[in-house]
């Protein structure tokens, strides 16, 4: 099973690694003939108006929102979470619009503001997650049909909308992989439904 990294900008090779690391078969992803041979695509951080703009010059924008769309598992970290988003919070700004979420950009500040914070994820376990903040977002608005991970203090920093991920932090920077592997699980748990579309091995 391949799980595709969007390999435009940002912790690409972080990802791969991790991945690897927590069990998933893991490639870069640039084109739409890359993307069609992936089960899975993670959104990496980076620049969000820039991913987007790159994103609609090399024809990915349709492809990815239909992939989404058919069930494919979608995974956006820090600005993959603002990609990924409907909504970002005081400017129009374009987006895949894949996630009923409202994000706010840089909301816990600036690069020298960076930090590491454990947080609680219920999901995962009762040990905390070593969270990496990179002039990260958080999510302002959730739709009905979002669920709620986990929260830094009171602010939304990870969710989930059916086979959609979103977290405002960086797990590809951390050594552990429960994140990563909580992704591939989910995976190969999408691709194991009867009827379900299979595009990648």
């Amino acid at each position: 099973m391949r799980v595709g990294v969007l390999a435009l900008q940002g912790g690409v090779d972080e990802h791969l690694d991790a991945l690897a690391r927590a069990g998933g078969q893991a490639v870069p992803v640039r084109t739409p003939v890359e993307l069609e041979g992936v089960a899975a695509l993670v959104i990496p951080g980076g620049e969000s108006t820039t991913v987007m703009k790159l994103l609609a010059r090399i024809g990915l924008i349709e492809p990815i929102v239909a992939r989404v769309a058919a069930g494919m598992p979608l995974w956006g970290t820090c600005m993959g979470a603002i990609v990924a988003a409907r909504d970002v919070a005081g400017l129009a700004q374009p987006t895949l619009g894949v996630l009923d979420v409202t994000v706010r950009r840089n909301a816990f500040g600036r690069q020298n503001e960076s930090a590491e914070v454990p947080i609680d994820i219920p999901a995962l376990g009762i040990e905390r997650f070593p969270a990496v903040f990179i002039r990260a977002p958080w999510i302002e608005r959730t739709g009905p049909g979002v669920e709620v991970l986990a929260r830094r203090g009171e602010r939304i920093v990870m969710v989930r909308q059916g086979n959609v991920l979103a977290t405002a932090f960086h797990p590809e920077l951390s050594a552990d992989t429960r994140i990563h592997r909580f992704f591939v699980d989910a995976t190969e748990a999408s691709r194991a439904v009867p009827g379900k579309r299979s595009d990648a091995a």
